[in-house]
Formats: structure tokens, sequence, C-alpha cells
């Protein structure tokens, strides 16, 4: 893993809002704005932009949490810009805060957390939950 970011370091993403990012659940579509399970989709990959610059090959990032606060919504055919801010590298721990804004309208914040781990211990991990290779 290489540390390329210091605290206030920014990442970008621009997304759409469209039909299957709206709030459905078991097939009712119960308002026709952005979801908040959509927005957090979106809102962790902006931060995981941090993970794959800082990854080395045989290394991958895994989700730890996801902290959202949405604080408006957002319309079908609007475009979302996110934007990512590196807070820390606690040991394999990245640390990174997000906002996201339709304009000048501040939809959502909020923290996430990814730890980068070697793939090989993934794989391990997973298949010992699973209950292969014992």
């Amino acid at each position: 893993m290489n540390n390329l970011f210091k605290k206030g370091d920014t990442k970008e993403y621009f997304g759409m809002v469209t039909d299957s990012d709206i709030a459905t659940f078991d097939s009712i579509n119960v308002h026709p704005v952005l979801s908040t399970f959509a927005l957090g989709r979106d809102a962790e990959w902006v931060c995981r932009l941090f993970v794959i610059d800082m990854k080395e090959l045989d290394e991958e990032g895994i989700g730890t949490y996801l902290e959202i606060y949405h604080k408006g919504p957002a319309f079908i055919g609007e475009t979302i810009h996110y934007t990512g801010n590196f807070e820390e590298l606690n040991g394999n721990n990245v640390i990174c805060s997000f906002k996201a804004n339709v304009g000048q309208r501040l939809i959502a914040t909020g923290r996430t957390g990814q730890k980068i781990l070697k793939k090989e211990k993934i794989n391990h991990l997973f298949n010992s939950i699973r209950g292969e290779g014992h």
C-alpha cells in the first residue's frame, strides 16, 4: 500500500440520477428521487477512488462502514457532484468524508471507511466464513 494522500486531498465523481436509483422497496416506488442506498453506493465509490490509487496489485479495498446524512432530494435527470475528502490513514484503514451536491444544493454528507488488505487474505477470510478450506 502506498499512501499518496494527505488530509484534505479530494476526489470527484459525477453521477446522474436514473430510474434505477429512485427509492423503491418490494417493487413499489416510494419517491421519484434518489434513494439513500443509491446515494451510499456512489458516495462509497468517490471515496474508493483513493483506495484504487493506494493499493498494490496484490491488494484490494474492503468497506468497513458507511455513514450518510441524507439532507435533500435529487431528482431523476439531475447530476450529482460527489466530492470525497481524504481524512486519515490509520494503519491500513482509509477514512474519508464526502459531500454530494446538485449545483449549490446540498444532498448529503457522510464518512466512509475502507481497509486495504492482501487479496489472498480477503479470499482466505471469505472462504473460512463459508466453511471452505477446513
